[in-house]
């Protein structure tokens, strides 16, 4: 039997601002149906690897989903191939509420009664926002507005998930929370992920694998259980 490729597959990538590069040699693989967490310190280089999955950089080396290159395309083009992506920062839009920042997330769709049918699934996934879905986006709590965030993504109807720092700014169980909530998004619909995460304890609850970052490069990956036991992710991540 013929393996199957990769969802995603990264080789060699590297990524520049302006004449600053920021990753010099990026390599990861996602299967579809998975999820890897992408760690490393501030200034690792993650969220500009998000950003290069998006078309949202300019990059060299090899970047495939399904296997179509990404290089080149614009970020409206990536997002139609079924990619969608959840800034660091969360991006709600604080002057729209609950329903209609989830309508933004279906822009490019046209079938309204699947978009009606999504809204639904995504209130029942994020109940907490089934409380609020009238109310404007500012009004929501971190945690809320980062659950809204995750839910505006999915409206999309994505085969992969760009998540960057789900955790950030948010306290421990807040967190816990959130993550707890994309675990149950993944769970009912197979969605791919990708995740940045400075929060490795968090982003092993979700993910089966991960790369870790150092100064734009990959220097370690591997599965969730094998790399929880190493001593120096356990040093320098994981709080052990």
């Amino acid at each position: 039997m013929t393996a199957r490729s990769p969802l995603l597959e990264l080789t060699d990538v590297t990524a520049s601002y302006g004449r600053i590069q920021v990753l010099d040699g990026v390599s990861l693989s996602l299967e579809d149906g998975g999820a890897v967490g992408i760690l490393g310190a501030n200034g690792a280089g993650k969220t500009t690897t998000l950003r290069a999955i998006s078309g949202m950089v300019r990059t060299g080396g090899s970047l495939t989903f399904d296997g179509r290159s990404l290089r080149g395309l614009r970020p409206d083009q990536v997002a139609r191939l079924g990619i969608a992506h959840v800034p660091e920062g969360r991006g709600t839009l604080g002057h729209l509420s609950v329903r209609e920042n989830l309508l933004v997330g279906a822009y490019q769709r046209k079938d309204r009664s699947g978009v009606a049918e999504d809204i639904d699934r995504c209130l029942d996934l994020f109940p907490n926002l089934a409380d609020r879905v009238s109310a404007p986006a500012a009004g929501l709590s971190g945690g809320e507005q980062q659950m809204l965030a995750v839910a505006r993504g999915m409206m999309a109807k994505p085969r992969l998930l760009l998540l960057d720092e789900p955790s950030l700014g948010l306290a421990p169980t807040t967190a816990a929370t959130v993550y707890e909530s994309i675990g149950r998004l993944r769970k009912e619909t197979a969605v791919s992920m990708l995740v940045v995460e400075q929060n490795a304890n968090l982003a092993f609850t979700l993910v089966d694998s991960a790369t870790v970052l150092e100064t734009g490069r990959s220097v370690l990956s591997g599965p969730r259980d094998e790399l929880m036991g190493r001593d120096e992710i356990r040093r320098a991540y994981l709080g052990s």
